[in-house]
């Protein structure tokens, strides 16, 4: 028999790789760390039967997915946790609607959070919304777990959640790669097509018999996701003889950690294992879990939904078992779990029944249970790349506004994007920040309240075309009193450099439709418009300063590339001599190029790494004695 092929792959691209295995013909969805490789990996798969864009945003994405799969073909739709919330409303209806092909969101958790503003728990959602959630563990369970989404949602012909968290889709394994699905990846075979029919239509009377049947479904998948091989139930006997008294329940990533941790542990007696990859619940295996369990361990991330779980069958059945976890105090409530902290739990839990195996040196050493804690990494804030026109951008509105403003309070509303780092000092340009899009409309709410405010919102060009321009026409239509600025830096710079609508290329690098931001929002019937180099400082502090003493809305678009999209060819460097120590360019601008080191005299001087300059130049406007200039080829200034 032929040996099958393995690969090294992150997470991300298994869950692409297990997609295209099982037969998807239809991907789409939104850039959003952690779930961007996805859909990446599968448009470098180049698979002429599987067409795959980036949406302009999460919503449009899952519609579209939507009518691919009420088309009989299998479709993929990626985004991140708080991207759901985007696409929540057309999910919502869909299952009650229904699909005829498979139809699979993938929705990255990201506990921490370690790029996100909130840890909400997708599995809630699913739980909320009446959907089934794959929970993967590792890459190469995740790889294999995609396909059952797939067949799931046919079996029931309704939407799936696959639910990998941040350790899942950006961690690394070998994954064996299985053959095809046949019937799903035939070539000749195509999508049944759509078939007119009242079933896609969402009348509240078809919405109240779907709502009968999904109840029923819910018991009836709780059953089935028993025998579910993502499920398990496991017994260590130990070296008592006795029956288990105690049991460990492990969800998701978690269930990886607890795997890890218990074999290096020893046991004197019997405990229980319960894995748990699905929502709903398996409730029959949950049950064979509980029988004669004194006290349960639950370990999971974010929310309790296992623990939830085990809590309300104790109830139905009488069941005098101690559930402990997050709502016990037993677990953390937020953030990631690590093999490390999961380790101690378990000691914890289960005192002095068990000990650390010995490693063949015979010490313990190493041991999860008896690390000594790490010296603490070294804090470094995120902060905008050395080069960044967002610097120039927000440095132009800071310089006008304080010179021109006439004394007014201002009020700088931010939204997601790399942006969001100019809230930090010595820039200090951000106030708010609470989703994407809302700093238009933030900016509104706040002009109502306090009309005589200079209201700023800060926008991106792809945060623009995603939820930007509903805010910019409320503004218009309702006569608000705002200044929008406009940060196109022509690429989706937070997540990894994604094309969007305004860059006119796909995400398969061919050329595409191209909108024009100047021109969507003169559309828009804004009057006041106004373009300019956010790399020329005293050219984009005019312009700001020639929109701080008009009303009603305007904006101002500022233009410049991102340093990933088209780094700078030159570079700046200080004169020493005329340096003068007084770190205006430090204090100011706050570039990571930039740093002050001990001299004679001064006694502090500037200087810039040549390695992270890229010679915008945007420091020699602020340096009082003129000491920046261009560096010279023997690396002094010009």
């Amino acid at each position: 028999m032929a040996q099958r092929e393995v690969k090294l792959l992150m997470g991300n691209e298994a869950i692409a790789l297990g997609a295209i295995r099982a037969g998807v013909r239809v991907v789409s969805g939104y850039p959003g760390t952690p779930s961007t490789e996805i859909l990446e990996t599968i448009a470098k798969e180049k698979n002429p039967h599987i067409y795959v864009e980036w949406s302009v945003n999460e919503k449009a994405a899952l519609e579209i997915a939507a009518g691919a799969a009420m088309s009989g073909a299998r479709a993929l739709v990626t985004m991140k946790q708080v991207g759901l919330n985007v696409a929540s409303d057309p999910l919502m209806s869909l299952n009650y609607v229904g699909v005829k092909g498979g139809l699979v969101l993938a929705v990255a958790d990201d506990p921490g959070p370690i790029s996100s503003q909130t840890e909400q728990d997708t599995r809630r959602f699913g739980a909320f919304a009446k959907l089934m959630v794959f929970d993967p563990a590792s890459p190469t369970e995740a790889y294999a777990m995609v396909a059952d989404a797939f067949d799931w949602s046919e079996k029931y012909g309704r939407p799936v959640i696959f639910r990998p968290t941040t350790r899942v889709c950006h961690s690394y394994s070998s994954v064996e790669i299985l053959p095809n699905i046949s019937q799903k990846n035939d070539e000749s075979e195509k999508p049944q097509g759509f078939e007119r029919s009242q079933r896609w239509v969402i009348f509240p009377g078809l919405s109240y018999r779907n709502h009968i049947q999904i109840e029923k479904d819910l018991i009836r998948l709780g059953d089935e996701f028993s025998a579910y091989p993502g499920n398990k139930l496991s017994i260590t006997a130990g070296n008592s003889g006795n029956s288990p008294r105690k049991g460990i329940a492990a969800g998701g990533v978690s269930r990886a950690y607890a795997r890890e941790a218990l074999i290096k542990i020893n046991s004197n007696t019997a405990y229980k294992l319960l894995e748990v990859s699905t929502v709903p619940f398996p409730s029959k295996l949950g049950n064979e879990f509980l029988e004669g369990l004194d006290e349960v361990l639950v370990i999971e991330e974010l929310d309790p939904v296992i623990e939830d779980a085990l809590i309300r069958l104790c109830g139905l059945h009488h069941l005098k078992v101690n559930i402990r976890g997050k709502l016990s105090g037993d677990m953390p409530n937020a953030g990631e779990n690590t093999v490390a902290l999961i380790a101690e739990k378990i000691q914890n839990f289960l005192g002095d029944l068990f000990s650390v195996i010995p490693n063949s040196a015979g010490s313990t050493a190493g041991s999860p249970a008896l690390i000594t804690n790490p010296p603490e990494l070294p804090v470094r804030p995120p902060v905008l790349c050395a080069g960044c026109p967002h610097r120039g951008s927000f440095f132009a509105v800071k310089e006008a506004v304080r010179k021109n403003g006439a004394g007014k309070k201002a009020v700088f509303s931010g939204d997601i994007g790399c942006y969001t780092l100019g809230n930090a000092l010595p820039l200090n340009m951000v106030d708010t920040c609470l989703c994407m899009g809302a700093g238009i409309t933030i900016a509104q709410g706040i002009n109502r309240a306090e009309p005589d405010t200079l209201n700023f919102a800060f926008v991106g060009d792809s945060t623009f075309f995603h939820t930007g321009i509903p805010g910019i026409v409320n503004a218009v239509y309702n006569k608000a009193d705002i200044i929008v600025v406009i940060l196109d830096n022509y690429t989706t710079a937070m997540t990894g450099s994604q094309p969007h609508p305004g860059t006119g290329e796909s995400v398969t690098g061919s050329p595409a439709g191209k909108i024009n931001i100047y021109d969507v929002v003169k559309a828009l019937g804004v009057k006041d418009i106004v373009r300019a180099d956010p790399f020329d400082s005293n050219t984009a502090e005019d312009a700001v300063t020639l929109m701080l003493d008009k009303k009603g809305v305007r904006v101002i678009l500022f233009e410049g590339p991102c340093i990933a999209v088209r780094a700078g060819s030159g570079k700046c460097s200080i004169t020493a001599e005329q340096c003068t120590g007084c770190q205006i360019c430090v204090k100011k601008l706050g570039c990571p190029a930039i740093s002050v080191v001990p001299a004679e005299k001064p006694k502090l001087q500037a200087v810039i790494d040549p390695v992270l300059c890229i010679g915008c130049g945007i420091c020699r406007t602020v340096c009082p004695a003129g000491a920046i200039g261009d560096a010279a080829p023997n690396g002094g200034a010009q």
